[in-house]
């Protein structure tokens, strides 16, 4: 899904997080290879040291200079019991470039018997793999790490073409997430306390068994390695159902969980739709858990598919975050920063501030401020320095951002910059003005559906109460912002706000916090040991010290 601290005025070109920015000491020095050209942003054939353009499918891939091998061929399998399958359903699916509008490969699709043999491999692996020690996993979890950093350079590139995010964004923000949550990983099996006694009776933490992912399209890595990495930790094997929208990021991570040799059926690939793949993973009598990210609605489906066989259902799901701004705040600082925040990724993070709260006194002030903010941004080709904000991932996203603009317009909010359409000099791609929205009403659409795109509402209040009640007036809790010059009061606030994590004063990145939502927003917490908590079963063994 997080909070970042951005110069006021603009989105940066070195790219920061809603989780924050990418501190140096959350991704080792092995990640820091050289600036990728913008010709990297297409893939690299396997066998290859160049770089494969690949066009449409059927297409020749032209070469140029690269390091790393990408295996095109494994776009179309799924990977299952440690090798690359042919898939027993499949069919195939374009994957389509967000910023040309142009399909640029595509994958197979799999359905419920592809399903059943890869979680009937994962269930042979569990025997032996969730009896390993915590020094053999741990062992295993470096490796991938290491693997990882060798393909570092091609998930950003895979990320920048499959779901439009600027090239530099993707490397450092998209990629260098899924590197912090691995390595994170590592740092918490050094400590985390898998069994002990109590009395004469052992306590023991055990892996939950088969676990199902499903992840989205809007963060790939960070969703994908904040469950494989404590799935790995813990002694679980999985499933994985990456999102068909972008999910090429997702092969390139099973080629790395290969090259660092999981054993075979402990981690399973499966590429699908929802309703076939993830109904048919989500109702299995043999996985133990799923852990979903993706929309509230989804997240109900799976949740209902699930409780016929009783497993344990991890969510992490929509949210409609308040950025409260008390009268205190630093508002020349405070105002950019939020809307920017909004901004980064195309607006395509759960968590972040659409509902900026300011008193009324300062509602004008803010407007001016957000206006100059969002007119620093500039959306555009996410292969060019001269952007910093590239599309939304699909035309669905985008004709559903559209018709919650329009929404935003006929109930009375006042347009303060953007709109609906294409940015000015576009004429292709799902490219969403930034917009800023100002005198929003709690009742109004855009102040209670997540949007899911560049669009901010400011909303006046009165008193710090109403500012409490309005943030806390939706339907999710997945987070909430505070600003101001007085922590003590921003502290005070913050512990009021019905929000899984609460962000003050747009604090720095921290891999170490636990990251899900209260109400609609989900169950169970992701990131660091708290994550790897909700991976792990507890049993009590009676009379073992006796």
């Amino acid at each position: 899904m997080e909070q970042i601290i951005l110069a006021a005025g603009r989105l940066p070109r070195q790219p920061t997080t809603l989780y924050g920015p990418i501190a140096a000491e959350c991704v080792s020095t092995s990640f820091a290879a050289a600036p990728v050209a913008p010709e990297a942003t297409q893939f690299c054939a396997a066998g290859t040291k160049g770089r494969a353009h690949l066009g449409a499918p059927g297409a020749t891939a032209g070469v140029d200079n690269c390091e790393g091998d990408f295996n095109v061929n494994n776009n179309t399998k799924f990977y299952i019991d440690g090798a690359w399958v042919e898939p027993i359903e499949g069919r195939l699916l374009d994957v389509e470039d967000p910023s040309t509008e142009t399909v640029f490969t595509q994958i197979a699709v799999g359905g419920a018997a592809d399903v059943d043999r890869a979680v009937a491999a994962a269930k042979r692996a569990f025997r032996s793999f969730s009896r390993t020690s915590v020094a053999e996993r741990r062992a295993l979890l470096a490796r991938i790490v290491e693997e990882y950093a060798k393909r570092y350079n091609d998930i950003a590139a895979a990320v920048s073409q499959e779901m439009g995010a600027p090239l530099a964004f993707a490397r450092a923000a998209q990629a260098g997430i899924g590197a912090a949550h691995l390595q994170e990983m590592l740092r918490v099996m050094d400590s985390y306390k898998f069994e002990w006694m109590r009395g004469t009776t052992r306590i023991v933490k055990e892996p939950v068994g088969v676990v199902g992912m499903i992840t989205p399209w809007n963060w790939p890595l960070n969703q994908i390695t904040c469950k494989v990495g404590p799935a790995i930790a813990a002694g679980c094997t999985m499933v994985l159902k990456p999102s068909e929208i972008a999910p090429i990021s997702a092969v390139i991570f099973a080629e790395v969980m290969d090259a660092a040799g999981v054993p075979p059926g402990v981690f399973n690939l499966v590429h699908g739709e929802g309703p076939v793949v993830g109904a048919a993973m989500s109702s299995h009598p043999d996985i133990d858990m799923m852990s979903f990210t993706g929309s509230t609605r989804a997240g109900i489906l799976v949740a209902k598919a699930g409780a016929e066989t009783v497993k344990r259902i991890h969510q992490e799901l929509g949210g409609k975050s308040a950025n409260i701004l008390l009268k205190d705040a630093d508002f020349a600082t405070a105002v950019p920063t939020g809307v920017l925040n909004v901004f980064s990724n195309s607006g395509q993070s759960c968590n972040a501030p659409t509902r900026m709260l300011v008193p009324a006194e300062r509602h004008e002030e803010a407007i001016e401020l957000a206006r100059t903010a969002a007119r620093s941004v500039v959306a555009g080709d996410p292969r060019s320095e001269n952007s910093n904000m590239g599309p939304v991932v699909s035309k669905l996203q985008f004709d559903r951002i559209q018709a919650l603009i329009r929404a935003g317009i006929e109930e009375g909010a006042q347009l303060v910059t953007g709109g609906p359409g294409l940015p000015e000099g576009l004429s292709h791609g799902y490219y969403v003005r930034p917009t800023v929205f100002a005198g929003v009403t709690p009742s109004m659409r855009i102040a209670q559906e997540e949007i899911f795109g560049p669009v901010i509402s400011i909303m006046p209040y009165e008193s710090e109460e109403q500012a409490i009640e309005i943030a806390n007036d939706t339907l999710y809790g997945l987070a909430a912002y505070v600003q101001s010059t007085n922590l003590d009061r921003a502290r005070d606030v913050g512990r009021q706000m019905r929000a899984g994590t609460v962000y003050l004063n747009y604090p720095g990145f921290d891999i170490g916090a636990p990251f899900g939502g209260y109400k609609r927003s989900g169950n169970g917490r992701e990131w660091s040991e708290f994550g790897l908590d909700d991976f792990l079963e507890i049993k009590g063994i009676v009379g073992y010290g006796a």
